[in-house]
């Protein structure tokens, strides 16, 4: 027996009278003459007695067993999709039959009694090695011993090879700026800069943020062939570099600001300035060996040459400079004085970056799952570094080892079972532009956005004392029962949920998740709904892309309390992974995507209604089908919430559908109408371009401004495709066609 598909066979009558010989269907399709034999009306022999009482016996059994199995099954209460989802009691999730599982509150103990801080000391000395920048021999070796980790852990690794073309510095070793007849040779780069030498007035603008330029806009200043010396911080060094370019500056220097950066005045600064992430040439596909692309590459690639520079030779330049002084705190720095640059002020800028093909290779391994084995969660952390990348790399990749490591010991020696897979990657290249990662997900597109439903990013994961989170909307509800079930490390009787619950513990917690995340691609390109984790500071950390990022720098920086701070991220990223792959049903929250369509869509409505009020929008554009977009998806998404609600968890083909119900809604979020080569970032809320709700509010800005780029059938397109994309991802979260109520 077996639930409801068991099943009893029993042998009727007209069965038994064919095996003993009696009258039935075989005596009609037998046209020979039986032997005739006498027998008496009312006398049976004692063999026919025997059979009739087994007979009779055996339909008593029978019965019996069919009345008792019917009353059980009315009896026993089915337990429901949501009690399961909602329950952190050890029972809370009801086994299926045939995978046997430990309680959730046992997996998290023996979780967090298998992470032990001695073994990740022991991690953190074992990875950590001076020099492992991409496709080195420092980077080859530590590949190799993750390879021998994963396979002591049983975890069948592999790898994932990549030829890719990067920028490194020229062969002598500096690029050169001259300002005033004084020459200053900097050996920190720009990977992917523009090229050549370029001269032109100096003018210094602050961050380089657009509200910085614009700023400088309304003094009347013309960006035209000026070099802009910018500050290091608030954004990434591609968004300075996109941002100088789009006011037609000529070049960029950016450096280090002693009051934003304690790093001392000799150090250089490493970066790239590829506004995207991958192989910038070979945008949307995978740089595999011996494939043939025609000549391509990213869009997001800068033409103009951009360079940092030493603080001390910020300090001289400034020095030197002339002209008015910059807007009310722009001032407020470590140099001794500020100027916006006078006439005089002529820089050149020499970058002379050599583009140069290395090998990559990304390392695997993977603990398979017992029931949906081909859906799995990916942990992954960058490998390489500029320097000794301790802060940046070594201590990632030695957390990714250790909650390996303890998630293989549970299920060999403690008996855990998880329903799904978790894949465990270590990443190359990613210094660069997260390329390894970005590699992967072009080479495997096709099959992860259908198999991957989640991605936690452990780079950078401790620099300091203070727990943040940039992350999918899908993923807060299961952020926030884990922050309730870890302890703070600081005072283990609370958790670190607890230290936030006076407020709002999203606005204390969540950070919008940027370009510079490695977690992005994942996100905005792929659509896996995704996560990045780590224990920061208020100021950035200082010493990401220099050689100071060393354990000594970070252990003054979290005040000597590392092995504790990278025990308790580990909590947070194992836990994450376990609860994904334990339950029936994957813990992400479709319902929380209602509440920020709607924001958007109310912040255009007003927009538009006030560029209708002023004739600047013709009346005939309708908001009517965005709202019934919106309200579509808002129906599927309560409805999905109802049927698990009402589902039964013993049901797998039940929970299986509203799975890939939950898994599709990230994915469905990308923009099916623009090219991945040319706009790689096409979810719609949280990437980047004309096809987002973020550029239909731009376009509208630029309506109202009466921007030159501004265009009313551009804007009547942008809502059209927009509004498709919010109503196809409510129709495929509605279920089966027959179920879609579409007004459209």
């Amino acid at each position: 027996m077996e639930g409801d598909n068991s099943q009893v066979e029993m042998k009727l009558s007209s069965d038994m009278d064919e095996e003993v010989g009696g009258n039935g269907v075989g005596e009609h399709m037998n046209h020979h003459p039986r032997p005739a034999y006498t027998s008496k009306p009312n006398q049976r022999s004692p063999r026919s007695i025997c059979f009739m009482g087994i007979g009779i016996l055996l339909l008593f059994i029978i019965g019996y067993l069919v009345g008792y199995l019917s009353h059980r099954r009315t009896d026993r209460a089915a337990p429901s999709c949501a009690e399961a989802l909602s329950s952190d009691d050890s029972d809370g999730s009801a086994p299926i039959q045939t995978v046997p599982s430990l309680g959730w509150k046992d997996i998290t103990a023996l979780f967090k009694d298998k992470l032990s801080t001695a073994n990740i000391e022991s991690s953190l000395s074992e990875f950590s090695i001076a020099d492992h920048q991409a496709g080195s021999a420092g980077d080859e070796a530590l590949a190799n011993k993750l390879m021998r980790k994963f396979r002591d852990y049983n975890m069948n690794p592999w790898t994932d090879e990549h030829f890719v073309r990067v920028q490194d510095p020229p062969s002598s070793g500096s690029n050169k700026i001259t300002f005033r007849d004084q020459s200053f040779s900097e050996s920190g780069f720009l990977s992917y800069s523009g090229t050549g030498s370029v001269q032109g007035t100096l003018l210094y603008a602050y961050y380089g943020q657009m509200d910085d330029l614009r700023r400088l806009q309304d003094l009347t200043i013309d960006f035209n062939g000026k070099v802009l010396l910018v500050r290091a911080g608030k954004i990434s060094f591609a968004e300075k570099v996109a941002n100088a370019a789009a006011v037609n500056a000529s070049a960029v220097l950016i450096y280090p600001d002693p009051a934003d950066y304690s790093i001392g005045e000799g150090t250089d600064l490493y970066g790239h300035v590829h506004l995207g992430c991958g192989d910038p040439y070979t945008p949307g596909f995978p740089s595999f060996n011996n494939t043939q692309f025609p000549p391509a590459q990213s869009s997001g690639l800068p033409t103009i040459p951009a360079q940092t520079i030493r603080p001390s030779t910020a300090a001289a330049i400034m020095g030197m400079m002339e002209g008015r002084d910059p807007p009310r705190g722009w001032g407020n720095g470590g140099l001794q004085k500020y100027k916006l640059g006078g006439d005089d002020d002529l820089v050149t800028v020499e970058v002379n970056n050599v583009l140069t093909e290395k090998k990559i290779h990304n390392v695997f391994g993977v603990i398979k799952g017992l029931v949906d084995a081909d859906r799995y969660v990916v942990i992954g952390a960058q490998r390489d570094a500029w320097g000794p990348g301790y802060a940046k790399s070594t201590v990632g990749t030695s957390l990714l080892v250790e909650i390996a490591r303890s998630i293989s010991e549970m299920i060999s020696k403690n008996g855990f079972k998880p329903r799904r897979s978790i894949v465990f990657a270590s990443w190359s290249a990613g210094e660069y532009g997260a390329v390894g990662a970005t590699e992967w997900l072009e080479g495997y597109l096709s099959s992860l956005n259908m198999k991957a439903f989640s991605y936690i990013s452990l780079d950078g994961v401790v620099t300091g004392p203070t727990f943040k989170a940039s992350a999918s909307p899908l993923m807060y509800d299961v952020i926030q029962s884990t922050l309730k079930e870890v302890s703070s490390p600081s005072d283990s009787s609370r958790t670190l949920y607890s230290q936030v619950a006076g407020s709002n513990w999203e606005s204390a917690v969540m950070e919008p998740m940027t370009l510079s995340d490695t977690a992005y691609p994942f996100q905005a390109f792929t659509g896996i709904p995704s996560v990045s984790i780590r224990f920061t500071s208020e100021k950035e950390y200082p010493f990401f892309g220099t050689m100071l990022d060393t354990k000594q720098n970070l252990d003054i920086k979290v005040s000597y309390s590392l092995s504790a701070l990278v025990k308790t991220a580990g909590e947070i990223a194992g836990q994450m992974a376990l609860r994904l792959v334990h339950d029936h049903l994957i813990r992400l929250n479709v319902e929380k995507y209602t509440s920020i369509l709607r924001s958007n869509v109310a912040l255009i409505n007003r927009e538009v209604i006030g560029l209708q009020a002023s004739g600047r929008v013709p009346k005939t554009l309708k908001m009517q089908w965005l709202m019934s977009a919106l309200g579509s998806y808002s129906r599927a998404s309560r409805k999905l919430t109802s049927n698990i609600q009402n589902s039964d968890l013993g049901d797998f083909e039940q929970c299986r559908i509203i799975n890939n119900q939950i898994m599709g809604v990230e994915r469905d979020l990308l923009s099916p109408y623009v090219s991945p080569q040319v706009s790689p970032f096409r979810h719609i809320l949280l990437g980047s371009g004309s096809h987002t709700l973020g550029g239909l509010r731009a376009h509208l800005t630029a309506i109202k401004e009466g921007s030159a780029s501004a265009d009313l059938d551009l804007l009547k397109n942008q809502f059209a495709l927009t509004t498709w994309t919010i109503q196809s991802c409510a129709n495929a979260l509605a279920g089966s066609v027959w179920e879609i109520d579409n007004e459209i």
